[in-house]
């Protein structure tokens, strides 16, 4: 983004805007903001732009730019005027006289930031005019990547998630609203400016047990020793799953969910991942 000079997306897609490697634009947040915007930065009013109507920060940037591509909104909360919306517990998208709907149970995806990815998705299909039998046909076969959301094992009834990839606090959101069961959350890694309010109120609601995983863990323990029931600090992501263990019960969730970069232990978060996993395992030998 921040290098774009001529380039001009057919369709470019922004569905959300969070703090994030703020240590790279001087530690200030428009400059972060600025750089996103620079997707639509040569489009012009023939081109799709579709965007999340529920984020803030989209809405309130948009009073700052006065020509825009032509665009398309997304919304979990509330209809648009012409884009996609979840109603009901169904996707409902309405494009280029292309019409679709699809419940999102049926969906092998999860958690309300899948169906924001997934409504993006039927909008760029129908952009390109697929038809809805093509689009379900893909909706319903995909498979979610490694290290998003991934579940390594159910031991014990406990489920062991790796959501490696979350690197940043916007993601630890969305992953503890994906689940309704109590969880324990193993987080940290090197902080990129990190501002932990976003994730306050879920951690309160369901985190009954925290595990900081990381030589910098100050800033974690220092924000959630209050607000956590239980509280373990470790450098060794083995450690990190057995002390889980020990907290879990039945029917929880263990949740890595870093929250940070992960180059203070691993070598990415392919790796961290990877080491997660293999500590699951390590849990039935």
């Amino acid at each position: 983004m921040d290098n774009i000079t001529d380039f001009v997306p057919n369709i470019a897609v922004l569905l959300n805007i969070t703090p994030d490697h703020l240590d790279r634009y001087e530690y200030s947040f428009q400059n972060y903001v600025n750089s996103k915007f620079n997707i639509i930065k040569n489009q012009t009013v023939n081109d799709d732009f579709i965007y999340f109507d529920d984020s803030e920060v989209i809405l309130e940037e948009f009073k700052n730019r006065k020509i825009l591509p032509g665009k398309r909104g997304i919304s979990i909360n509330h209809k648009v005027k012409e884009g996609g919306y979840l109603e009901d517990g169904q996707l409902v998208s309405n494009y280029k006289g292309l019409s679709f709907k699809q419940n999102y149970a049926d969906l092998p995806i999860k958690g309300p930031h899948n169906a924001v990815n997934s409504l993006a998705s039927v909008l760029i299909a129908q952009a390109v005019c697929l038809s809805e039998e093509k689009i379900k046909e893909g909706l319903l076969s995909f498979t979610n990547a490694p290290h998003r959301l991934e579940q390594v094992a159910v031991i014990d009834e406990v489920a062991y998630v790796n959501d490696s990839k979350a690197t940043n606090v916007d993601s630890v959101f969305y992953a503890l609203g994906s689940f309704s069961q109590p969880i324990i959350l193993i987080a940290g890694g090197v902080d990129k400016g990190n501002d932990y309010s976003q994730i306050e109120d879920l951690v309160r609601q369901k985190v009954k047990g925290l595990i900081v995983l990381g030589p910098k863990y100050e800033k974690l323990r220092d924000y959630f020793k209050d607000i956590v029931p239980e509280l373990f600090i470790t450098q060794d992501i083995q450690d990190a799953v057995n002390q889980a263990k020990v907290w879990a019960a039945p029917g929880d969730v263990v949740l890595l969910s870093p929250a940070c970069a992960s180059f203070d232990l691993f070598k990415n978060y392919e790796d961290r991942g990877d080491q997660f996993k293999a500590a699951v395992h390590n849990l039935t030998v």
